[in-house]
């Protein structure tokens, strides 16, 4: 059960996400993507809860509520689409040579 937290400030940590959302149930993890060029966190992250029940209730508590300055986009994170490198063109052909 993963929530998709967007237009963080690039000052938050984990810590600070944790502390918020442990308000709506159990944390069980933080990830916060950084650049791989710059290190600098990207502005957004996602929080994992513990039940469906944890996430609907912190997602309804904190989309589009004020936090550290900014309007959060709170929502059910999407599954991660595969790769480029495994898709092919719609011919069915990769393009690679």
């Amino acid at each position: 059960m993963s929530v998709y937290i967007g237009n963080l400030p690039h000052q938050v940590t984990r810590e600070d996400l944790n502390r918020v959302f442990a308000e709506y149930g159990t944390v069980k993890q933080v990830k916060l993507p950084t650049d791989r060029e710059t290190g600098q966190m990207r502005g957004f992250g996602f929080v994992d809860m513990e039940t469906e029940t944890e996430e609907a209730a912190a997602i309804d508590a904190l989309d589009g509520a004020e936090w550290m300055g900014r309007d959060l986009k709170v929502s059910k994170a999407k599954p991660r689409e595969q790769s480029g490198a495994g898709r092919n063109n719609r011919d069915g052909f990769s393009r690679r040579y």
